[in-house]
């Protein structure tokens, strides 16, 4: 008889095996639910109300060094390169990102695993200090509680203001964003990318740092673990055999399956630059990645202390 678990995660090609069940994990019978990601954060951090969910990484890793009863598996269904998610106003005299010094940059949390690779990357590729930018948050219920560091200069948006309205009208200089409010598809004349070029800035970046930026991993509950610590090797060979079966379907498109004239370009470009396998699973694979974001989360303010990796993952997963 399976094992029956609920497990929260987004629908994606690489998942999608899993959502429609045409890839089964070994002994497990899962109850899939497609969830908004901050409600699939909020009630997994605070509440625990999943056996298992996707979760940002960067709060997965900060919830760990506050103690909270979690483990994870080396499965990581979400990343994207990040330089193309950051805007400047051209009015506010910005245009590289040494210019950021003591300009308004707006964000919707500060532990976002988006925004903490963004600052990282500011910081240790182009020397720009985080200390000099008055920081400007307009999530007013974050995802879990952290108290920032003192050095930084917070301000907290309302509710009742519009961050692309505020950032259009110059009340902001730059923003930071998860992704694209439908406002920056056409944006005003003044409002630009800070990397204009971004796709070669982006592949430049992982010739030189070999970093594809993760995003989420996948999270258990402890006591789910410990009273089944089978299950966390057969969720990862499942999602392993999801992503594979995913690739096998993005090589073998022919050109009137998907709506996109020239979508043979990007995959190339993509396996190119990224490789064969450029979602890889497993801790090895992915250790520099997961390495220096809990730097970045350490450096940041946002743990006490920098988490060893072995302590993040389940330990029969650790070989994977």
């Amino acid at each position: 008889m399976s094992l029956q678990l609920t497990i929260a995660c987004g629908d994606y090609d690489r998942t999608h095996p899993l959502i429609d069940g045409s890839v089964k994990p070994e002994g497990i019978e899962l109850n899939w639910l497609v969830l908004p990601h901050l409600e699939i954060w909020t009630r997994m951090l605070n509440y625990y109300d999943f056996d298992a969910s996707e979760i940002s990484l960067s709060s997965y890793i900060t919830s760990r060094a506050l103690g909270k009863p979690l483990t994870a598996i080396p499965v990581f269904p979400a990343r994207a390169f990040r330089h193309s998610y950051i805007f400047i106003n051209t009015k506010s005299g910005i245009r590289e990102p040494k210019d950021l010094r003591g300009k308004r940059v707006g964000l919707g949390e500060f532990q976002q695993t988006a925004t903490v690779w963004m600052r990282g990357m500011l910081q240790h590729e182009y020397g720009v200090n985080l200390d000099d930018i008055e920081w400007h948050l307009w999530t007013p219920h974050p995802r879990t509680e952290i108290e920032l560091p003192k050095r930084y200069k917070v301000r907290r948006i309302t509710p009742d203001q519009k961050p692309d309205q505020m950032f259009f009208n110059g009340k902001l200089d730059a923003i930071m964003v998860p992704s694209l409010f439908p406002s920056l598809f056409n944006p005003p004349a003044h409002i630009r990318r800070l990397f204009e070029d971004s796709p070669r800035v982006e592949a430049e970046y992982f010739r030189k740092t070999g970093i594809f930026p993760i995003m989420h991993s996948v999270a258990l509950r402890q006591d789910v673990w410990e009273a089944h610590p089978w299950i966390a090797r057969s969720l990862f060979k499942a999602f392993q055999r999801a992503k594979e079966d995913a690739y096998a379907r993005l090589m073998d498109l022919s050109p009137y399956k998907i709506s996109l004239a020239w979508f043979r370009g990007p995959v190339e470009e993509q396996q190119r630059i990224l490789g064969d396998d450029p979602w890889p699973y497993g801790l090895e694979k992915n250790r520099h990645v997961v390495d220096t974001l809990a730097t970045y989360l350490y450096e940041q303010g946002l743990a006490d202390r920098k988490m060893a990796l072995e302590e993040l993952f389940a330990p029969n997963t650790l070989d994977l």
